[in-house]
């Protein structure tokens, strides 16, 4: 029972009527008055408290003062940060690229297929088979040359370069002769040393018929000369003629190198060929 009444009276204590009256200091006369209750000032409280909340919140979500919060980021640090973000996940996308590229190397040197390439291959060709044949294209372009000249060589008599023997002949290039013309050994040309980087000169007036790179012999060019007269210059390290250039004798047509898997060091392999037939440079031409 005591209970109930205790909240019996706080329930009227809390709505017991106040006057909040405001007198002038000089009259006593009264300025304003309102009537309160202590119900009604806890309501209005509180619910000035919860706009007061929401305001603040609103303010700092959607205005620029959130920034003097202490912690929140600035404008600059949060375009720092996405960009950071975004710089990630680029240099993540690159090394992938990169691991994969290094993958496909090892796979190259190692003789084997990229999985790439090998699934492309597997979905292209199930069922079938695939044979490869090496192919030479020194030789296949020599034995080309050769067929080409075989009417004509036939016609000649007596030594090939009996009809060349009064032509004078550009030397290619300045230097010691390493290995010498040799038909029993296969050896078709006369290897040349000189200093790095010489100039290669064609012997004589002509047409470049041939220039382009080939794993044997490196960087070839091939000159077609009147008479019949073609010069070969092998294992250069730069070409600076094109097929179908016009060149005089004495003119630079490649740099001397060290080019194509048969080399063994800088040098010049100069071939020298009289209506089909090979013949001996040192017999024509002071090196």
């Amino acid at each position: 029972m005591d209970k109930k009444k205790e909240k019996k009276r706080l329930f009227q204590n809390l709505k017991s009527r106040y006057r909040l009256i405001i007198y002038n200091d000089s009259t006593y006369q009264t300025v304003w008055s309102l009537k309160l209750s202590r119900l009604r000032v806890l309501t209005v409280g509180g619910m000035l408290s919860f706009f007061l909340v929401i305001i603040t919140t609103v303010i700092i979500a959607y205005t620029p003062l959130r920034e003097y919060i202490p912690g929140y980021p600035s404008q600059e640090e949060r375009k720092m940060i996405i960009n950071s973000s975004i710089l990630v996940d680029s240099l993540e996308n690159q090394l992938a690229i990169r691991d994969s590229y290094f993958q496909k190397i090892k796979a190259v040197i190692k003789g084997e297929i990229p999985d790439t390439d090998r699934d492309r291959m597997d979905s292209s060709m199930v069922g079938s088979k695939v044979k490869f044949n090496s192919y030479n294209h020194d030789s296949v372009f020599r034995q080309k040359l050769m067929e080409e000249q075989l009417n004509l060589s036939l016609q000649q008599k007596g030594k090939p370069g009996r009809n060349i023997s009064q032509i004078h002949f550009f030397p290619p290039i300045k230097g010691i002769v390493n290995q010498p013309f040799d038909t029993s050994e296969g050896h078709y040309a006369v290897d040349i040393i000189a200093q790095p980087n010489s100039r290669v000169s064609s012997v004589l007036d002509g047409t470049v018929i041939f220039a382009d790179y080939t794993i044997n012999t490196g960087y070839v060019i091939y000159v077609q000369h009147e008479k019949n007269i073609i010069s070969i210059y092998k294992h250069n390290s730069e070409l600076l003629k094109t097929t179908g250039d016009q060149v005089k004798a004495g003119e630079a047509i490649a740099i001397m190198g060290n080019s194509g898997e048969l080399s063994t060091g800088p040098h010049l392999h100069f071939e020298l060929w009289y209506n089909g037939v090979a013949v001996n440079p040192e017999q024509y031409i002071e090196f």
